[in-house]
Formats: structure tokens, C-alpha cells, sequence
């Protein structure tokens, strides 16, 4: 799996975070394990994002050692061995050798000499810096080596006595994202424009969810990237699914299309969500939504400004569908009330954004200290207001049951503002129908 990024690039990103552990600390990686599909298939091998951030190394069975402050080599990958006949069935491997000449470790071991060597490497140590709890089988193995290296090991040096979370020191590194991950990151979003333009072109009434992904996915393939996530593809009232992923469905003549896909692009994830009509026009109804719905999104970008708080832009999102909702008629009551008592939610049921990365839903902390934390320049995330009317909610006019509209693009912060990624893509009604109506 090509990284996009150079090998200086994991280097320096290993060096910033040794420094901030410390000569004291030890930070211990594992890969991401593989999981069993059915029976002796497997689900697509994806690596852990935090391993991939930190050495760009895409295989299973491997673990990253950072021990600052060491003399002999700071920055240890443990991996695989070069093996012929596995390599045939399973393809090529790195190998300890490469993983020093060409990746750039300070030293490569076999894996199958972890439970050997590791416990000596974590004498002299008194912090560990791990994600304990997230993979169960290797927290049991890690605990075993720390029991020897405490009993087995020189009296003269101290052994760990304290778990560190390795979030709190690395999430932080990749909230923020640097040029070179921006122009990758840019090629993920640039590929899932293509994709959600090529699922418009083929819209027509009848065409069933799974076309339409396929429409998507062809693309994201195409352009050697895969799905960042379940690609979502829900028409009509399917759309008020937050999470549809069945894309089972054939579409009614008048139904809107809701396509929430994205492309992964060297293991950087984009996420664009747009709503159009399957038949190219959008009905009265449909449009007031719409248009509501991307008055909301503008309001919450005009709060997309360095020292600005996060939660700004769901707020101004918020406010501006409540108020749109009471003058639709779709709510009663003062606009007060019903940010007070969140009354709306049954109609906007998320949040506005979240951090985007190398996860869809990235790392990075939302509040600090219990307030909301700061825009500040490389922070990326998306902004997706939504509109979703149950087709069973009696409280409405039945003209508006069964509308789901989300509108979702891609965002960085700037020194003095915001870029959106996905600009190029067509977001309000006017656009969308003029080029549906271009692709007949």
C-alpha cells in the first residue's frame, strides 16, 4: 500500500513524539489485527491508523518501539520476515532488512523475537505509552513482558510502573495536518467528487441504491482508492436512516437521492454527503429543505474562523434550521423554546461536524478544560447540517414526511480562515439541477 508521503515525513513525525514522551517513557505500537470474514476468508487488511501515521508501514504482525533517549536505536519496527512461500500466496513483505534501508528504522527485528527482546527494552523505562484496552490479547502480552522485565531484569535499573494513554500526546499530532497530508487528503476528496458526479449522471427514477454505489465505488477503484466507510446511498425515506447502508432499495419517480460516501486515498479519509432529486427537480418541498439545509451549512461556516470555538458552527446550525422550521410550519413555539429544550432534535438529529483524517470520525479532543477548544490553522473536520422528517410523523403535513437531507463537505482551517476541500462539487439546488439537467 503506497503511503503518499515520504519516509523523512514518519521520521520526524516519531522524533516529535519521543520528545514529548521523554528519555523516561517508552511507546509501544501494535498493528492492527486481521479479522476473520468467514470461515478462512478475511476482510480487506487495513492498518492501524496510528501505526500507519507514525511509520507508514501497511502489514499485519508488526509493532513499533519508540525509546528515546536510546543510544543504540531509538525507533524499532518488529515485523515479519521475508518468506518465499507465504509471499506467494499472500504477497510480498517488507522484511526487517527493508524496514531499516528504506523505511527508515533505526532497527528491524522479526516478530517472532518480540517476547524475547522486548522486556528488556522496557528496563530503565518508568512510563509506557500504549492504547491499553483497545486489543485485549496483545494488553495480556504487553503485561506479561513488563512481570519479566520487573523480575528478570538488572537490579540497577527500574522497570515501568505506570500506563500512559498514547492518545493524549498523538491524537494531538494528527489534529493537525500539514501540507503534504492536505495535498493527499485533497486527491481523496478530488476522487469522491468524481465519484458522487458519476452517481448523478446515472440518477434516473427507478435506479435502485445499489446501482448507485456501484456508480461510486467503480470510481474509488478507478483511482486506487477504496471507501472510507459504508458507502450510503438512500432513497426517499430511506434517507431519514442515519446509518442506511442496505442501498437495497429501487427509487420512486419523485424520490431524493442521499449520497454520504467518501474515499480513502493512501489511508486519508474524505467524507461528502449530498441530496438531489433522482428525477433532476427538486419539488417545492424538497427545495425548501434543501435550501434550509444549506443556509444552515453557510451559517456554520461563517463561524469557521481561527480562535472561533468548535461548537460555534453547530450552534449557528442549529439555530438556523429551528428558525427555518418554524417558518415552514414544521415546529410551533418561539425559536427561544426550542433551543432550550433541544425540541428540534427529532428533525436535527446530529452534530454538525467532526474531525477528519485518517479516520472519518478522527482523533482529537472536541472540549478542553470542559470548553469548547479553539479553531485553529490545520485542524480539518467536515460540516454537515441535516433535515430529517420521519415518514410516520403525524405531526406534519404529510407533504413533508419522508424528506432526508444532508449536505456534508470537507474543511481545513487557514491562518485567517477556511478552504473547503470539496467546493468543486455542486451543493445547492439551482447547481444541482443544472447539471443533472447537463448529463441527460
Amino acid at each position: 500500500m503506497p503511503t503518499g508521503l515520504s519516509a523523512a515525513t514518519y521520521a520526524r513525525r516519531r522524533r516529535q513524539l519521543m520528545r514529548q514522551v521523554g528519555d523516561d517513557g517508552i511507546v509501544i505500537v501494535p498493528s492492527a489485527p486481521e479479522r476473520i470474514r468467514s470461515r478462512d476468508t478475511h476482510y480487506p487488511y487495513r492498518p492501524d491508523s496510528d501505526l500507519w501515521y507514525l511509520t507508514g508501514f501497511a502489514e499485519p504482525h508488526a509493532v513499533l518501539v519508540l525509546i528515546p533517549g536510546r543510544a543504540h536505536a531509538e525507533s524499532i519496527l518488529f515485523c515479519r520476515e521475508r518468506d518465499p512461500e507465504r509471499e506467494g500466496w499472500d504477497g510480498a513483505r517488507v522484511g526487517p532488512e527493508d524496514a531499516v534501508h528504506v523505511l527508515g528504522f533505526d532497527d528491524a527485528y522479526p516478530i517472532d523475537d518480540l517476547d524475547e527482546i522486548l522486556p528488556g527494552l522496557l528496563e530503565g523505562r518508568t512510563r509506557v505509552h500504549y492504547h491499553l484496552g483497545r486489543d485485549t490479547e496483545f494488553d495480556l502480552k504487553l503485561i506479561g513482558w513488563l512481570n519479566r522485565a520487573r523480575t528478570h531484569g538488572r537490579r540497577d535499573r527500574q522497570s515501568p510502573n505506570e500506563f500512559i494513554e498514547l492518545g493524549h500526546l498523538l491524537d494531538e499530532m494528527r489534529l493537525f495536518k500539514s501540507a503534504e497530508e492536505l495535498r493527499v487528503m485533497q486527491r481523496a476528496v478530488d476522487i469522491s467528487i468524481e465519484a458522487h458526479q458519476a452517481a448523478m449522471r446515472a440518477a434516473r427514477p427507478g435506479i435502485a441504491e445499489y446501482e448507485l454505489q456501484a456508480e461510486l465505488e467503480r470510481v474509488f477503484r478507478r483511482s486506487d482508492a477504496v471507501p472510507a466507510y459504508g458507502s450510503i446511498v438512500g432513497a426517499g425515506a430511506n434517507a431519514c436512516v442515519l446509518h442506511y447502508i442496505d442501498n437495497g432499495a429501487k427509487s420512486g419517480k419523485n424520490d431524493l437521492i442521499l449520497i454520504d460516501a467518501g474515499a480513502e486515498y493512501r489511508g486519508y479519509a474524505s467524507d461528502i454527503t449530498r441530496t438531489f432529486p433522482v428525477n433532476g427537480r427538486f419539488s417545492a418541498e424538497q427545495r425548501a429543505l434543501h435550501d434550509l439545509v444549506g443556509a444552515a451549512q453557510r451559517a456554520a461556516l461563517a463561524q469557521a474562523q481561527p480562535g472561533r470555538p468548535w461548537s460555534a458552527m453547530h450552534e449557528a446550525a442549529i439555530e438556523t434550521l429551528t428558525d427555518g422550521l418554524l417558518s415552514l410550519g414544521l415546529l410551533k413555539g418561539t425559536l427561544k423554546q426550542h433551543l432550550k429544550d433541544d425540541s428540534h432534535k427529532r428533525f436535527t438529529r446530529h452534530k454538525t461536524g467532526h474531525w477528519l483524517g485518517l479516520d472519518v470520525h478522527d482523533v482529537g479532543e472536541y472540549r478542553i478544560d470542559g470548553e469548547s477548544r479553539v479553531l485553529e490553522q490545520g485542524m480539518a473536520f467536515t460540516v454537515e447540517p441535516g433535515l430529517y422528517v420521519g415518514p410516520d410523523d403525524r405531526s406534519v403535513a404529510a407533504k413533508w414526511r419522508g424528506i432526508g437531507i444532508r449536505t456534508e463537505d470537507d474543511v481545513v482551517m487557514t491562518a485567517n480562515g477556511h478552504r473547503i476541500l470539496s467546493d468543486a462539487l455542486v451543493r445547492d439546488a439551482d447547481a444541482i439541477e443544472a447539471f443533472m439537467a447537463e448529463a441527460l
